[in-house]
């Protein structure tokens, strides 16, 4: 057999008899590419396991079992002493006709329906407000957020010197320009409208959410909108509010849902030691009352029945309001 050779008796092919430079080749064993690949995401898996398993543990053992046993006990008769006895749905069916709870549900629903819209146009206006402060806007921010931080309970202690009817600060602020301030503590048509006043304590978390949104809204938008004669009401209601519907509907969401199972300052104000004085059923809210179920009464069957009640609700209202948003929420990843 011939080969044939270049110009100069230098042959076309290899000489077989001499290695390669650096040595023989040596092609890896059939699978050991794909075998390496697994055994890699296996080790990458069991290291994610570990980082996490921290939070898996206290997820099963302080929220996943609980969540369980209590829908095991919505269905018993369980005052804590005795072993709890198996009753069915009767917790369910007795929730229909309490004339407390559908008093609660009536305080919760009228609470969130006017503290959630006031909270989100307060926490608005003052991140609208931020974004024209320019450098001082830091400061401000530190000094809205600090309110957040202060403990529920001091916040209804709080409650209680600020609204008090004969000589709180808030009335003797009003009565300054000729108004005579109502009886906030203890006329149970101003009960509710105190406590959503005093909720907006707390939107400085909210208001930091939607300035971070409104500083992410492009300058671009806004010149276009001016280069075709766009006033400020017309930018904020075609440019602005599109933009930070994400995090506005966030603010909504979590806002209902804490609406929904207030509890800390109206306890503290209203049921707390030594406040028995003000107490008024104005102030009693869903959640207070499975409280008074629970560790008051112990009726904790009946209270389980109605945390997962509170819990089908909060589902549903946020089920809607997810909906809802397919048609209000812009996302600057949708086409």
């Amino acid at each position: 057999m011939t080969t044939a050779t270049r110009p100069g008796g230098i042959s076309s092919q290899p000489d077989d008899s001499k290695p390669p430079v650096g040595g023989a080749r040596v092609a890896p064993p059939t699978g050991a590419a794909p075998r390496n690949r697994a055994r890699a995401r296996r080790r990458n898996l069991l290291s994610a396991l570990l980082f996490l398993s921290p939070w898996m543990i206290g997820f099963l053992v302080f929220t996943a079992w609980p969540m369980i046993y209590s829908a095991y006990l919505s269905l018993t008769d369980y005052d804590v002493i005795n072993n709890p006895e198996f009753v069915g749905i009767e917790n369910y069916v007795a929730m229909a006709s309490d004339e407390k709870l559908l008093l609660a549900l009536g305080n919760t629903a009228f609470f969130a329906l006017l503290q959630v819209p006031l909270y989100v146009v307060v926490s608005l206006g003052l991140a609208l407000l931020l974004d024209r402060a320019g450098r001082a806007s830091g400061f401000y921010r530190t000094v809205f957020f600090l309110p957040k931080m202060t403990p529920p309970v001091a916040v209804g202690v709080l409650f209680l010197l600020l609204f008090n009817g004969s000589n709180g600060i808030v009335n003797g602020a009003l009565g300054l320009v000729g108004i005579d301030g109502p009886s906030w503590t203890t006329d149970p048509n101003w009960v509710k409208p105190g406590l959503v006043l005093m909720s907006l304590w707390t939107v400085g978390a909210s208001v930091i959410i939607l300035l971070a949104a409104l500083r992410n809204v492009p300058k671009e938008l806004y010149e276009s909108a001016q280069l075709d004669g766009a006033g400020f009401w017309r930018q904020a209601t075609s440019v602005t509010l599109p933009m930070i519907s994400p995090a506005l509907f966030f603010i909504i969401v979590v806002n209902t849902i804490a609406a929904l199972q207030t509890f800390d300052e109206a306890y503290t104000a209203f049921f707390g030691a030594g406040n028995s004085t003000y107490s008024n059923d104005a102030a009693l809210f869903y959640v207070i009352y499975l409280f008074q179920q629970a560790f008051e009464f112990l009726n904790m069957g009946y209270a389980s029945a109605m945390a997962w009640l509170l819990f089908l609700v909060i589902m549903v209202i946020t089920a809607i309001q997810l909906v809802v948003s397919r048609r209000l929420v812009y996302y600057e990843g949708d086409r």
